[in-house]
């Protein structure tokens, strides 16, 4: 439940996030940042805001009340399915047990080696139709407890009412406009994750994999 949640979250928050983005499609680094302000890096693409200057003669229809909305929405909604997946993962012994790589596999070595089988697109080993290998340990490890929780972090760190109550959180990461730049190139780490797990789960078997993920259970015949 929590990862079917996980996934009508994340595709709101993409969605409502590139229409903030094209609100003001200029990024910054430090505390302020706007249209006087020289920026870091510009997204070549027109605004929805006639204000800020793009280089293009005409502007977005203006989707920015909406799309905020669904964002912060979307956003606690998420939160919540992770800490209860959190909760759960650590009450049953699931991230130990299932995500932890094993003790032979924490090396360099065994990372490189199930990566040059993906690239030799060389047949799964038996043992991985239940376990997941090194490589997916590590990187749901990486998702789980690093970019996302950066994410929620740098999220918190844009919102004047957050940082008024906790200042520490947005002066740790340089500013409310670096905050906000960190959260771009953090949606884009994710997005290349959802797409590589995807095509993963496509190359595995999609119909399989998609029954496996909902019904919790594989075929006899899978098994095999």
């Amino acid at each position: 439940m929590t990862h079917w949640i996980t996934v009508a979250c994340f595709a709101a928050l993409l969605i409502s996030g590139a229409e903030i983005v094209i609100s003001h499609p200029r990024f910054y680094l430090g505390e302020v940042g706007n249209v006087n302000t020289k920026p870091l890096f510009a997204i070549p693409i027109p605004s929805s805001r006639d204000t800020v200057p793009t280089g293009y003669s005409y502007v977005m229809p203006d989707q920015n009340g909406w799309s905020r909305a669904l964002h912060f929405q979307s956003a606690w909604l998420l939160v919540l399915a992770g800490l209860v997946y959190g909760i759960v993962g650590l009450w049953t012994g699931h991230f130990r047990r299932n995500l932890v790589p094993e003790r032979g596999e924490r090396n360099w070595r065994a990372h490189w080696e199930r990566a040059a089988k993906y690239l030799r697109r060389a047949p799964p080993d038996a043992s991985e139709a239940r376990r997941y290998n090194v490589l997916q340990r590590t990187t749901y490890l990486v998702v789980i407890f690093v970019l996302f929780p950066l994410m929620i972090w740098t999220g918190l760190a844009m919102s004047p009412a957050f940082t008024a109550t906790v200042p520490e959180s947005v002066i740790l990461l340089g500013g409310r406009q670096t905050a906000r730049t960190l959260h771009f190139f953090l949606s884009w780490a994710l997005l290349l994750f959802v797409l590589v797990h995807f095509t993963m789960v496509a190359i595995s078997g999609f119909r399989s994999r998609m029954r496996a993920m909902i019904t919790g259970r594989l075929g006899t015949g899978e098994e095999r």
